[in-house]
């Protein structure tokens, strides 16, 4: 996978992230960033979290089930 930082038409910038296929989009900013440092800084917050985040799932009778 891979990130792209890039500037939107309005001149903010953003990012999304690359599947290893270099076509699907996992995920993106959500939000353009005045500042680049800050669009950086969203990055290295995703990259951190890495493995250690929890995964749940909702199951139908709405209660969550940690994996």
């Amino acid at each position: 996978m891979k990130f792209e930082l890039f500037q939107d038409n309005a001149s903010e910038w953003r990012w999304r992230l690359i599947a290893s296929n270099n076509v699907d989009v996992v995920a993106t900013s959500g939000e353009g960033y005045k500042a680049k440092a800050d669009a950086l800084n969203g990055i290295r917050l995703v990259r951190a979290v890495g493995d250690a985040t929890v995964v749940f799932e909702k199951k139908s009778d709405g209660s969550w089930f940690k994996h």
